[in-house]
């Protein structure tokens, strides 16, 4: 009897325990099994520690708008498991998933009977998946984002055309290393011998790693604010953020990303300059009209995503110290009239008392920190140390965003922020309250 997509998604689950432990061996075992589809796909590799996921939509939006058919490898998911093998932004249907599934299962019942392969995990099971989809769905190019570092993590058995890394900060520092450096070399481990690399806003300490590394494997760089720059020019009126780029195609004027936050022009500004690149390996031409048409495209849930005008809700899963001070920053120059409610959640793994004293800074602001069901989830009784004037605790998010809800006037804000699984949760219910249309 065939299985139920619910079924499906549990057994990819139960690789979970496993967890995340860098090696290509067991990733390796398994694309043997499948006929190494990571040999028959062209693919484009996207690294960084934040950046990644907007970096690939771009990218997806661009290639696709000169009618490329594109497959993205995405993690985490915001609104549905399949989301994160999608071809052309549509996931991979339920039936797909489980003839996946179907024929996953005995092969990795087989590789666990094997001392040195036993173990194979949810992102090594889900990487290998998506490689032997996007071969089978015959994609053009497949735009796959790294899991964890870069090195040894299971997406690094692709044969890449270009790689690109979007931005260095600490995170996963037990399993990449405590020092900016020692991080950038783990994501410079994607970079390929004479394979170009395109890397994003980085700072001078990761990207002298980087570019020692480019360097050594003969990999043409093409640097954020180098070789290619761009010039912020302001907000879009609607919402999102205007700018021009420069580049070796020359100067691209009044580029618009529907997605607000300066970091964004930086991210799309990466997902240009690997646009161009590919059209020249492919000989393709370079239109500047698939770049306004494609960026316009854009969408990308709970990325400074704004769910509702009345009342202004505002999503984003800054899930590290790096990402929470780019959105504190684009709070101050975005909204500095706005009273902020901020909902805040994230993982224990994380560093919670940074990314909490960064929060703190935000101008009228008033902070709610929470708890969710997630496995890492913070504990409450962690959060209770924070509490002051300014800082609220809040032991069921459902209730204390109804209460946040209730007490706002119009021109206040409602930020939910933290975890990617926590914003997910907050997403869902607020959709189901209201529609996205709708006011809430």
């Amino acid at each position: 009897m065939q299985l139920t997509i619910e079924e499906a998604i549990e057994w990819i689950h139960s690789r979970l325990p496993f967890g995340s432990r860098p090696g290509l061996d067991r990733i390796n075992a398994l694309l043997e099994k499948i006929d190494h589809p990571e040999n028959k796909v062209p693919t484009i590799h996207i690294a960084g520690t934040n950046g990644k996921g907007s970096t690939v939509t771009y990218l997806r939006c661009l290639l696709e708008e000169m009618g490329l058919k594109v497959g993205t490898f995405t993690s985490p998911y915001i609104e549905s498991f399949n989301e994160r093998i999608a071809i052309n932004g549509q996931p991979i249907s339920d039936e797909q998933l489980i003839t996946y599934v179907e024929k996953y299962q005995p092969i990795i019942k087989e590789l666990d009977q094997i001392n040195e392969v036993a173990g194979i995990t949810e992102f090594e099971t889900l990487t290998g998946m998506a490689l032997d989809y996007f071969v089978n769905e015959q994609v053009d190019i497949a735009v796959v984002e790294v899991g964890l570092g870069g090195l040894l993590d299971s997406t690094n058995v692709v044969k890449p055309l270009l790689t690109g890394i979007t931005t260095i900060g600490k995170d996963h520092t037990e399993i990449l290393g405590e020092t900016i450096a020692e991080i950038a070399y783990q994501k410079a481990g994607i970079i390929k011998e004479k394979v170009p690399v395109v890397t994003g806003n980085i700072c001078a300490d990761a990207l002298a790693v980087i570019e020692k590394v480019a360097q050594e494997k003969q990999s043409p760089i093409f640097r954020f604010g180098k070789e290619y720059q761009v010039e912020y020019l302001h907000p879009d009126t609607q919402w999102g953020e205007v700018f021009n780029f420069y580049g070796e195609m020359g100067k691209l004027t009044k580029i618009k990303v529907p997605l607000l936050g300066r970091h964004q022009v930086e991210n799309a500004a990466v997902a240009i300059q690997l646009f161009d690149k590919y059209c020249q390996l492919q000989h393709l031409p370079f239109k500047e009209r698939d770049i306004t048409q494609g960026l316009a495209k854009a969408q990308w849930p709970a990325r400074m995503e704004r769910l509702s005008d009345e009342p202004l809700i505002v999503l984003d899963g800054a899930h590290n110290d790096h990402a929470v001070k780019r959105l504190v920053e684009n709070l101050r120059k975005e909204f500095p009239q706005h009273t902020i409610h901020i909902l805040f959640s994230a993982l224990a793994t994380k560093d919670v008392d940074e990314m909490i004293q960064d929060l703190k800074q935000v101008p009228n602001a008033h902070l709610y920190l929470t708890s969710f069901d997630y496995p890492k989830a913070i504990a409450l009784t962690e959060m209770e140390k924070y509490e002051d004037d300014l800082t609220e605790i809040v032991s069921l998010w459902q209730f204390g965003l109804g209460e946040i809800l209730e007490k706002m006037s119009t021109d206040d804000l409602l930020l939910v922020t933290g975890s990617l699984y926590f914003v997910s949760q907050v997403r869902e219910l607020l959709l189901t309250i209201g529609g996205n249309d709708e006011e809430i």
